[in-house]
């Protein structure tokens, strides 16, 4: 990613956010770009260089606890209201008015939460491996583990307790390239044996387990996201999850507006048909909270946007078109 491309801005809560910003030309809108765990913006490399050539505007921020934005400690800080006004405070700062939402993982959460406080402002919202997230008033995490586990027929989301573990920050850099290697695990039985199940992903870093990386992540590439991770540390980024085993989030939740649909913008669903996460009952759920919605299945795993670059900058762009046109 082009350095001379990022800027910084202070949010009207105090954080520091640094971000990739490209203006339009002629008449396309801004395309703001939203990553989640464990990444930074770097990992919207390839959207940058296709879509840049296409002539649209790029907003690309490294979210909060990555990169060269601000670092805090305080759990509550990773809301999704909250996240989602920083944002808006980006945006406003680039005069941004015409803009499509595009969000990853934990981003697409941040993507749901502008489409339920800030609908006016966008144009259209995205969401790639993780559907609409709806506010959770009475999330409870015990209920979610029990319900994944029902659909899939096993253990879905035992990650989540290293993540959200007290030591999980300092066990993480201190085996960070067994924790990278799953993560990008190009073996497709690592992940059911050694990441969803109950304490394996702690059992798997604990041991200094490593496994082979996938082969559309060059050894460049590779060094540039462990640098830059390693460097921010994990006691932010695992915050993202921390929120929701702390109440944080149904808290907020109960202040966001329940509608239906709960957008009435277009909006795209892009699904990884081997992720951790079966997408049927994502697009089942997505369909429901969207009045309009395109969907299309990706034969891959979790990081869509690098391993099948091409065809995501495809898709996204053909739909993207389409928005333009009706307008």
């Amino acid at each position: 990613m082009d350095s001379s491309l990022y800027k910084d801005v202070r949010t009207s809560r105090g954080f520091d956010y640094h971000y990739l910003a490209v203006a339009p030309q002629v008449d396309k809108p801004y395309l703001l770009f939203v990553h989640g765990f464990p990444s930074t913006s770097y990992d919207w490399r390839h959207q940058v260089t296709y879509f840049r050539e296409l002539g649209y505007g790029l907003i690309v921020p490294d979210m909060l606890g990555y990169g060269g934005t601000s670092k805090p400690t305080e759990v509550e800080a990773y809301t999704n209201s909250r996240s989602s006004r920083d944002l808006i405070d980006i945006l406003d700062a680039e005069g941004v008015t015409k803009c499509i939402a595009i969000g990853h993982d934990w981003g697409s959460r941040i993507v749901a939460r502008l489409a339920n406080l800030y609908e006016h402002r966008f144009i259209a919202f995205a969401f790639f491996a993780v559907g609409y997230i709806a506010p959770c008033p009475t999330f409870d995490m015990d209920e979610v583990f029990a319900l994944t586990k029902k659909l899939a027929g096993h253990d879905v989301l035992g990650y989540w307790g290293l993540l959200t573990a007290p030591d999980g920050p300092e066990l993480i850099e201190k085996n960070f390239k067994s924790f990278f290697s799953i993560t990008y695990s190009a073996d497709p039985n690592i992940i059911p044996a050694h990441f969803t199940p109950s304490g394996a992903l702690r059992a798997w870093v604990e041991s200094g387990q490593t496994t082979d990386i996938v082969s559309w992540l060059s050894e460049e590439e590779q060094k540039v996201q462990r640098e830059v991770l390693i460097k921010g540390g994990f006691t932010g980024p695992v915050s993202w999850y921390k929120v929701w085993t702390s109440g944080l989030t149904a808290e907020e939740d109960k202040g966001v507006p329940i509608r239906s649909p709960a957008i009435s913008k277009p909006a795209f669903f892009g699904a990884s048909t081997h992720d951790i996460m079966s997408p049927k009952p994502q697009i089942k759920l997505t369909k429901k909270a969207c009045a309009d919605l395109t969907v299309h299945e990706f034969e891959a795993g979790h990081w869509v946007m690098m391993e099948k670059k091409d065809e995501f900058n495809e898709v996204l762009g053909s739909w993207l078109e389409g928005l333009i046109t009706k307008q």
